[in-house]
């Protein structure tokens, strides 16, 4: 073969070896441009109001993700505040505008922008490390996957810097223990024996709800009348799950732990054994709410004996449940006769709460018996 063409040969076949991985590279190029254009799969956007919207995860810092708040239907989603909005919401957190306190922090009235009033809880704690955050975090999961009449609903949160705040919906009528013991916010009126009544089977349907209508079932862990708000017709809310845990198996089986928590007095005494919280230590706390409401007295408060010795205010009811004597340990305020239908509705109460306070967890009812036992009275 001829010098000339064995050249143009070689120089022929060195242009295709370098043109086809230039094509190739260039191809590529252009699809990874195109797919970049695209918006990333999975992205988290706002809750839209829009009926066709279906509901997306709310995103909440430190990889959070927990569904919208409310039936399934996507009526309703949490929604994150800023706040610059809380504060003027609240007046600067002013304590003017304080409607609660607990452990973890204030409670404030607010009116929101957009007009509506609510309850806004700041919490306290140092950010991540604090107790608050705990809190913060421990009602954030439970309460914005929950939707059930007698829960306070969790409408929106916020998350700013160190500021962890949850805000609800406002009940105007205010807590049980402020109707029971005098609060201002009470008006100074006294709870009505039907009012009592309702409030006992409103808490009773949310604790039922809680241990045994979803899976997997959520202890609440303090139970107690300032935990239990109403509404206009006095119907009862269970709010404050900032020590709530969601189980896995049995209620009544699993301990979620062997460290006490909840309210001295409310508290089931195998919790202080360090036995560890099931859902029968919620019944137990039931039952001292009602011994409350039929009382009128806190749990704290001391009882004289005939001895002369302080005893427990549970102890005292529960003796004198157990001896006939219930007419004895009533809220005068009820204005109820010792005879009649009342009277037999107050008694048939207080059994239930005598069962519920028994010093034995696995001799207490469940809460759904106890939803049977009050739709008998």
């Amino acid at each position: 073969m001829d010098g000339p063409v064995l050249a143009l040969i070689v120089v022929a076949g060195a242009s295709v070896a370098v043109a086809v991985p230039c094509l190739l590279l260039a191809f590529l190029c252009h699809r990874i441009r195109n797919n970049n254009l695209k918006p990333p799969y999975g992205r988290h956007r706002r809750c839209s109001s829009s009926p066709s919207a279906p509901p997306l995860p709310v995103s909440v810092p430190d990889s959070f993700s927990w569904s919208c708040y409310g039936s399934g239907s996507g009526e309703s989603c949490l929604e994150k505040l800023s706040l610059a909005d809380l504060a003027a919401a609240t007046g600067g957190f002013s304590p003017d505008n304080i409607i609660g306190d607990g452990s973890f922090g204030f409670v404030y009235r607010a009116t929101l922008p957009a007009g509506a009033a609510v309850a806004v809880k700041r919490l306290s704690g140092d950010g991540a490390a604090g107790a608050g955050n705990r809190e913060f975090r421990a009602e954030v999961e439970v309460l914005g996957s929950l939707s059930h009449p007698n829960l306070a609903r969790l409408m929106g949160y916020c998350d700013a810097g160190r500021d962890r705040i949850l805000v609800y919906e406002l009940l105007e009528r205010g807590s049980l223990d402020a109707w029971l013991h005098g609060d201002a916010e009470a008006g100074g009126e006294a709870l009505t024996w039907p009012a009592r009544l309702r409030v006992a089977r409103g808490v009773a349907a949310a604790l039922a709800f809680l241990h045994h209508g979803r899976r997997p079932p959520v202890l609440h862990r303090d139970v107690k009348s300032s935990n239990v708000l109403l509404g206009e017709g006095f119907e009862a809310k269970l709010a404050d799950f900032g020590l709530a845990r969601i189980v896995r198996g049995s209620p009544a089986k699993s301990h979620v732990s062997t460290q006490a928590a909840g309210t001295a007095g409310y508290v089931a005494p195998e919790i202080w054994a360090g036995v560890g919280a099931t859902a029968k230590a919620d019944v137990y706390s039931f039952g001292v709410v009602v011994i409350e409401m039929v009382t009128g007295h806190r749990p704290s408060w001391p009882v004289k004996a005939k001895v002369g010795k302080e005893v427990d205010m549970v102890d005292w009811a529960r003796e004198k449940i157990g001896a006939g004597q219930a007419s004895e340990i009533l809220d005068w305020r009820m204005d109820i006769c010792k005879q009649g239908k009342e009277m037999d509705e107050v008694k048939a109460l207080l059994e239930i709460a005598w069962q519920c306070t028994d010093s034995a967890h696995k001799s207490r009812p469940t809460m759904e018996e106890v939803v049977i036992m009050l739709n008998k009275i």
